[in-house]
């Protein structure tokens, strides 16, 4: 899974924002857009782009927009939560008033998009989850670990770098002060989270409290000074940062943990799903909408997720039977877990390595499935202690200008643990190359788009797409040993039970140990896992529909052109034999597909109709 920072993210979770008010960090006084003396509709792009980068300036620095990187504004009031209703409201009336049957059809697309993403977003905004600030998975809390660790998106480059992050370190503050007061208001209403999720984020909390601030995780970036920053600075930014580790961030972090543990574990929820809380039915109908973005229903998912379970369970059986084990498919995935011999590695650079290695292998085959590479540097990283035990892999964007390089993060708890066929080469394409890294990079790159769609993100596609390249690993040479093809096999299924258990959780009352015994039916996974995934989909509803049903609908289209245009075995012979130019060129497909960014499904397709036609 990708690391979520995009401004595409539901903006019900409004987990980065900005006073408006407050100037920039260039000094510059913030300037509403005057939308009605807008003309033409690359302009309204702009003038939202603008207004978002001072509401959101966490993204906005995800971005490569360093404007505003000292602002962390309280987002968990009212007023604010009015100010971004007004905001997305105040674009959606003037997008209105263009026509859209005159536009290009580039400007059709953004036109599609931007609609639906403030619809969307307004939609949000009606919902009660303000009362859940943060939990276990993602949250403010977290992520100001990674922000300021000195290995994350926030630049620690000059004194003036170092300086912004401290004005981030006030705002906390302020934050986790109103981040309990929604949570009081939730404990009155109903409106809590699972026991068993607090019980995982109190010891997250815990772990950021220090009485040696050299031993925080906040210090880091006073460990690696840039040579630019001078002598005498770095003295100075020394003993402000300590100040600010101990009398701000450490009392914060204390206060979230002290709170989570002694006044909200006791009202936290003994249940699994969202459903049993007020509003719950149409907050996850509203999930499963945003995070799919179709108009499925959760029961017609749940039976496509029954279906691809069964299919997935008969190719594995054929596996089991290449390697010659003997018993059923349960005793065929606890020997996976257990076999020593599967378990190769002795040191976090080991499996980092193994990584690496097929990085290595892949590279030959890809030009052959892609016309355009991204120019975006890419880096494979152990993830961070602090939150290796509750996180799973995935990828952190680059910078678009390619200075900081796109980042696939693996959590190493145990080396020696490390199973090869927990999909080790389905895990690299998926999160790494060509999934992630490609898409995103590839988006981000393209300065032809609109910066709303150049930076947005929708998990279907998104995470669909990184999903869809699994299935290329053979194309790719790689799922020769029937270990590492059971391993992806066991990704795939691992996408399809989401289906199941993620529906019945919040709608079938199905309880988190039903779906943690029907995760480890089904696939190789340790009940320490399937607890975390499972937990997961507890904490962020509707989020892992999007990987199988994006991947489904890729899949789908990429079938049908090869249907329509046929696909050109030898494009020599073809020329010489003077036969039908039409032709289905799967680099072609692919980089159409991701020429244009992430969209919604039902823009994409009709985005590569299009395309299609064209090929004719």
């Amino acid at each position: 899974m990708k690391k979520f920072a995009f401004t595409g993210l539901l903006a019900v979770t409004l987990l980065s924002a900005c006073n408006q008010q407050k100037p920039a960090a260039d000094g510059s006084a913030p300037i509403e857009t005057d939308v009605a003396k807008i003309k033409k509709l690359p302009d309204l792009f702009a003038g939202y782009w603008e207004e978002q980068a001072r509401l959101f300036p966490l993204d906005a620095t995800t971005q490569g927009d360093n404007r505003y990187n000292d602002q962390l504004p309280n987002d968990q009031t009212r007023a604010f939560r009015q100010q971004v209703q007004t905001f997305y409201q105040k674009y959606l009336d003037a997008l209105k008033k263009f026509d859209r049957g005159s536009l290009s059809e580039n400007d059709k697309i953004s036109y599609d998009i931007f609609q639906y993403d403030l619809e969307t977003k307004l939609e949000g905004l009606k919902l009660n989850t303000w009362m859940m600030p943060f939990q276990q998975f993602w949250g403010l809390p977290i992520t100001m670990g990674q922000y300021g660790s000195g290995e994350g998106v926030q630049p620690f480059k000059t004194a003036k770098d170092y300086d912004n992050w401290l004005g981030r370190v006030r705002g906390f503050s302020v934050w986790g002060d109103s981040a309990i007061a929604n949570f009081r208001q939730g404990m009155k209403a109903g409106v809590v989270l699972p026991k068993t999720l607090v019980q995982k984020m109190i010891p997250q909390m815990r772990d950021l409290v220090v009485t040696d601030p050299t031993k925080s995780l906040f210090y880091g970036p006073i460990n690696r000074f840039p040579k630019e920053v001078s002598a005498e600075d770095q003295q100075r930014i020394t003993t402000e940062y300590k100040k600010a580790i101990l009398e701000e961030l450490v009392p914060t972090y204390q206060k979230l943990g002290n709170f989570l543990e002694k006044e909200y574990l006791p009202k936290a929820r003994p249940t699994t799903g969202i459903s049993v809380v007020p509003g719950g039915p149409e907050i996850y109908r509203y999930y499963v909408k945003s995070w799919t973005t179709t108009d499925k229903t959760p029961e017609e998912i749940y039976q496509t997720g029954m279906a691809e379970v069964k299919r997935i369970r008969t190719e594995m059986e054929k596996v089991k039977a290449q390697v010659g084990f003997q018993g059923d498919l349960k005793a065929f995935f606890a020997s996976l877990k257990t076999d020593p011999k599967l378990m190769p590695y002795k040191t976090p650079e080991d499996v980092l390595n193994a990584f690496r290695a097929i990085q290595t292998k892949i590279t030959p085959s890809l030009p052959k499935m892609f016309g355009r590479t991204p120019k975006t540097p890419f880096e494979i990283r152990q993830t961070e202690a602090f939150r290796a035990a509750s996180a799973s892999a995935e990828y952190n964007q680059g910078s678009p200008d390619g200075s900081r390089p796109g980042i696939f993060y693996i959590p190493i708890v145990d080396a020696t643990k490390f199973n090869t066929t927990s999909g080790m080469e389905s895990l690299f394409l998926h999160e790494a190359i060509p999934g992630h890294h490609y898409q995103i990079s590839l988006q981000q790159e393209n300065e032809n788009l609109p910066k709303f769609r150049r930076f947005a993100w929708y998990g279907a596609m998104g995470e669909g797409w990184a999903l869809y390249t699994e299935s290329l690993g053979k194309e790719l040479g790689l799922y020769t040993d029937p270990y590492q093809y059971m391993g992806a096999l066991g990704d795939e299924m691992h996408r399809a039970v989401r289906l199941v258990v993620d529906v019945a959780m919040h709608t079938k009352d199905m309880t988190r140990e039903q779906a943690i015994a029907y995760m480890m039916e089904n696939e190789a996974i340790s009940e320490e896992g399937a607890t975390a995934e499972i937990e997961r989909y507890m904490a962020i509803p509707g989020q892992a529909l999007s990987y199988k049903i994006g991947a489904l609908k890729i899949r789908e289209l990429r079938e049908k052109y090869q249907k329509q245009l046929g696909v050109q075995k030898n494009r020599l012979r073809e020329e010489y034999a003077g036969q039908n130019k039409e032709h289905f060129r799967l680099a072609d497909f692919h980089d159409e597909l991701l020429k244009d960014g992430v969209m919604p499904l039902s823009v994409l397709e009709r985005k590569m109709d299009t395309w299609a036609l064209g090929q004719r």
